[in-house]
C-alpha cells in the first residue's frame, strides 16, 4: 500500500487500519524504556512490597505509578 492511500485511510477514520501496521516495530516517542537502578532502604522496599501486595500490582508499577503521579503534579 502507497504511503497517500494508508494516509488517506488513517484521516478518514472510517477503516481500521491496523491491519496495515506491524506491531512488533511501533514505538511511542518519549516512551522508550530505560533500565536505573536505584538503592533503596530496606525499610522503603518491605512497605513498597506492602502496599504493592495490597492492590495487586508488582513493586515495580507501584514505583512507577507513584512517580509519574508526582512529576504529573509538578508540570
Amino acid at each position: 500500500m502507497k504511503a497517500e492511500d494508508f494516509d488517506q485511510k488513517f484521516d478518514s477514520g472510517d477503516e481500521d487500519i491496523t491491519a496495515y501496521l506491524d506491531m512488533n516495530t511501533i514505538r511511542r516517542p518519549g516512551y522508550e524504556q530505560r533500565r536505573v537502578n536505584v538503592d533503596f532502604p530496606t525499610w522503603i522496599i518491605e512497605a513498597l512490597d506492602r502496599e504493592a501486595a495490597r492492590i495487586g500490582v508488582t513493586r515495580q508499577s507501584i514505583i512507577k505509578v507513584w512517580i509519574a503521579e508526582r512529576l504529573e503534579q509538578h508540570s
